[in-house]
Order: structure tokens, then C-alpha cells, then sequence
């Protein structure tokens, strides 16, 4: 497993964006970058730059996955017959803390990976403690039943930040993943834009 080595909001000042869409991001109220030289003015970005920032930025809204994972999904979406950038998105959708965190069952991408490591989640009713295993269509995920009254658990449920998207289905404490999504279905904050990946891998 690949650990986080650095502050989770610190991605959205460094972006400039609140990639999560959550309300105590600390860009809602200091939209420079972090550190000591966060307030000095930006230059113009290079092409490389931009790539960079947009793969940067999807890497970080699934919790920093390491570049050496990252890689291999995009050498996977190559494979694939079709549009590299959709089967990019479509692979990182299917991870099971990416379902985890999609169902509502957590409040947070980085939680969801911490929930599934910590045993809390069943996949097809057997224990799985894999955050990046990748669900098949048909997969059912659900929270074991000495976990469901955590205190995480249930806030996230309630919560009104976000809803469940279309491609997975939700009932009670246990999610379907019903199919692959497609990248204008995927319930992203912010732009995100895989073709600039794809370009990124491509030089």
C-alpha cells in the first residue's frame, strides 16, 4: 500500500482548486499556494506544465496513488480499444475504496482507503482489505455488520455533499457496482481532464 506523505489539502492549494468539493477546504479561504512563497504571483504555464498539473491533480483527488500505480492504469487504458483517457477514468472508478467512497459510506477518498484497510468492508461477501482492487460490473461491496454504526459511517451517509452517482447502487449497507462509467458521469468538483494525461505519457 502507498502512503500519503503530506497534508490532503495541501494538493488543493497547490492546484488552487477545491478538487473534492468539500466545504472546509482551506482554498474556499486562501486561494495561493502553500508554504512560505505561496502568495507570489504565478507565471504563465508551460504545455508540459499543464499536463503535469492535470495529471497531478487526478492522481490526488484518489488519494495520491503512487506514480508507479498510476502509470500501470494508463498503460492498461492503452490497451483497451477506444478513447485512452475514458479508460483511464473507467479504471480508477472501479477501485473498491473509490466505490467505497462513492457509495457514501465514508466522508473522504482517504478515509474510504483506511476503511477498507482496516477490514470494515466485505466485496462479494468475502473480507477484502485491498483498497486498489478493481471491481468487476456485478460486484456487490458492503460494510461488515460490526461497522456499520461507526460514527464515520453513518455522518457520511447523511450527509448532503454529494450524492451517489448513477453507475453504483446504494441499499443500506451494501453498494452495487452496476457498470463502468463514463467521464461525464463520474461526480467530479472541479474539470478534470484526462485527455491531458493521456498527452502527458504520450511525449
Amino acid at each position: 500500500m502507498s502512503k500519503r506523505i503530506q497534508a490532503k489539502y495541501k494538493i488543493d492549494r497547490r492546484m488552487g482548486e477545491n478538487i473534492w468539493g468539500r466545504a472546509k477546504s482551506p482554498v474556499n479561504s486562501r486561494e495561493y499556494g502553500p508554504g512560505q512563497h505561496g502568495q507570489r504571483r504565478k507565471g504563465k504555464l508551460s504545455d508540459f506544465g499543464i499536463q503535469l498539473r492535470a495529471k497531478q491533480k487526478l492522481k490526488g483527488y484518489y488519494g495520491s496513488i503512487s506514480e508507479k500505480q498510476f502509470r500501470r492504469y494508463y498503460d492498461e487504458a492503452v490497451r483497451r480499444r477506444g478513447d485512452t483517457g475514458e479508460h483511464l477514468i473507467g479504471i480508477l472508478e472501479c477501485r473498491l475504496d473509490a466505490i467505497v467512497y462513492r457509495a457514501k459510506f465514508v466522508p473522504t477518498v482517504f478515509a474510504a482507503r483506511q476503511f477498507v484497510n482496516h477490514g470494515h468492508v466485505l466485496v462479494n461477501g468475502k473480507r477484502c482489505n485491498i483498497p486498489s482492487r478493481l471491481l468487476k460490473a456485478g460486484d456487490v461491496v458492503e460494510i461488515r455488520e460490526k461497522s456499520r454504526n461507526i460514527p464515520m459511517v453513518l455522518e457520511a451517509q447523511q450527509s448532503p455533499e454529494r450524492d451517489v452517482p448513477e453507475y453504483v447502487a446504494v441499499d443500506g449497507p451494501k453498494a452495487t457496482y452496476v457498470r463502468i462509467p463514463a467521464l461525464d458521469e463520474v461526480p467530479y468538483p472541479v474539470i478534470m481532464e484526462p485527455n491531458l494525461v493521456v498527452e502527458f505519457y504520450s511525449r
